[in-house]
Formats: C-alpha cells, sequence, structure tokens
C-alpha cells in the first residue's frame, strides 16, 4: 500500500484559499486512484474530490467551482486548491489512495489513508 502524508491545513478566514498537498511513497503511484476527505466534529468522513489514475475528476456538490483536485505523478504529489472557503468547510482533510477502485465513493473503498490535516475556516 501506498504511505501518505499530508500538508498545507491551518487557518482562514472566510473567503481565503488554501491549498493541501499529500505526499504518496509508491513507486507505482500513478497506478492509484486518489482522493481527499473529509470529517469534521460528529460527522460522517465525506467525500470531497476524487482523481482517477488518468486524471478524471469527481467532486462534491459542496465544493464544485470551488475546489480544484490535482495530481504530479512525477513527484507523487496529489493536491487540493481550495478558493472561497467557507466556515461550513472547517474538517480534518484527509487524502485517501487505492490501486483497485471498487467504484464507490465511500471511505471504504480506499485502503491507503493520511493522518489528517486540520482546515478552519473562521467567519
Amino acid at each position: 500500500q501506498v504511505q501518505l502524508v499530508e500538508s498545507g491545513g491551518g487557518l482562514v478566514q472566510a473567503g481565503g484559499s488554501l491549498r493541501l498537498s499529500c505526499a504518496a511513497s509508491a513507486r507505482t503511484f500513478s497506478w492509484y486512484d486518489m482522493a481527499w476527505f473529509r470529517q469534521a466534529p460528529r460527522n460522517q468522513r465525506e467525500l470531497v474530490a476524487f482523481i482517477t489514475a488518468s486524471g478524471s475528476t469527481v467532486y462534491a456538490d459542496s465544493v464544485k467551482g470551488r475546489f480544484t483536485i490535482s495530481r504530479d505523478n512525477a513527484k507523487n504529489t496529489v493536491d487540493l486548491q481550495m478558493n472561497s472557503l467557507k466556515p461550513e468547510d472547517t474538517a480534518v482533510y484527509y487524502c485517501a489512495g487505492t490501486r483497485y477502485w471498487s467504484g464507490d465513493y465511500q471511505s471504504s473503498s480506499f485502503r491507503s489513508w493520511g493522518q489528517g490535516t486540520q482546515v478552519t475556516v473562521s467567519s
């Protein structure tokens, strides 16, 4: 399995931007489908954005038009650019990956996880 390490979280005012980055260890990173999830207190972990090995993307309705997921297979990274942040975006954000995606966007479909990074958006 791929080892994942997130960075880039922090505190930002509403309307601001943050960029999260996830560094992956696997030499076969380019074969992995990757995603960003988030989990707020008392909430279930939810998909934010997903990118296939070939670069196709899927976004949660709540972040469409504000967030962008991208990957750099040469650097073994997957990033999440977050613009126009809202207080409701406050959560711990997790990078996740899977070599063989089942077609289900649930968190149980992803076998590799980072430790998470806190994003806090103040109003």
